[in-house]
């Protein structure tokens, strides 16, 4: 748990280990963190709410308070990772334009949209009610979470000899990288029923998507890979869950 509350958020954990071993318990909780800053962007959002907010107001606070719990730390990983794509150029040179501080044009917009994205189809959920907006906050943090985990099932490489994406790759063996994804299944279903368990599924199949791409691209996977899928699952579900 402090492995992956350390890595996942900005909360002061004080990491102990960066061995294996506690890379592969700490990114199979991720869901459970995913779980934890969902529930705290809901409650943001259902307060707004329930004070008289409007539900565009309680969506931009539900999107805000994982923004802040992980300092940006994933908005900055999906910014990275759309200029390395959207790049052109082969995978070393895609690789140290990821690595660099600034951001570039690709990474701009797809940084807008997304977050454009994910209060508009927030806004449309609270509008059915804060029980609504909530649920839909909670399954987009864990199957965000849950897709992290997927992306560390063995036999996904690292592109870096560094950093955090060579510290947990392949580091998941695939039997609790699938049961990571049921539990998300199941989490979906219950709060959200079948509409629930479909958006974490389409959440999940997105990240996926977009994983195949980046190991083509780059080679394996980095820490601002991880960031960009957990982005991308988010949005999906929280764009299905908005869909009535």
């Amino acid at each position: 748990m402090r492995f992956a509350f350390g890595t996942l958020t900005a909360v002061p954990v004080r990491l102990t280990r960066w061995d294996r071993p506690a890379a592969r318990a700490g990114m199979a909780a991720a869901p459970l963190v995913g779980a934890a800053v969902g529930l705290c962007a809901a409650v943001a959002g259902a307060a707004l709410l329930r004070l008289g907010a409007s539900p565009l107001l309680a969506a931009v606070a539900a999107v805000a308070v994982p923004a802040a719990l992980t300092r940006g730390l994933h908005l900055d990983g999906l910014a990275d990772t759309a200029d390395g794509l959207g790049s052109g150029k082969p995978a070393p040179d895609a690789l140290r334009i990821m690595k660099q501080s600034d951001v570039g044009p690709f990474g701009v917009v797809v940084l807008v949209l997304v977050l454009l994205g994910q209060v508009a189809a927030l806004a449309g959920c609270y509008g059915h009610g804060w029980r609504d907006g909530g649920a839909a906050a909670v399954v987009a943090g864990v199957a965000g979470r849950t897709a992290m985990t997927l992306a560390c099932r063995r036999g996904v490489p690292a592109a870096r000899p560094d950093g955090l994406g060579a510290a947990v790759a392949s580091c998941v063996p695939p039997p609790l990288a699938v049961a990571a994804a049921a539990v998300t299944l199941a989490l979906g279903a219950a709060l959200a029923t079948w509409h629930g368990a479909l958006a974490a599924a389409a959440a999940l199949l997105a990240a996926e998507l977009l994983l195949r791409r980046c190991t083509r691209r780059f080679g394996g996977v980095t820490g601002d890979v991880f960031g960009a899928l957990e982005e991308t699952a988010c949005t999906c579900a929280y764009l299905i869950l908005t869909l009535r």
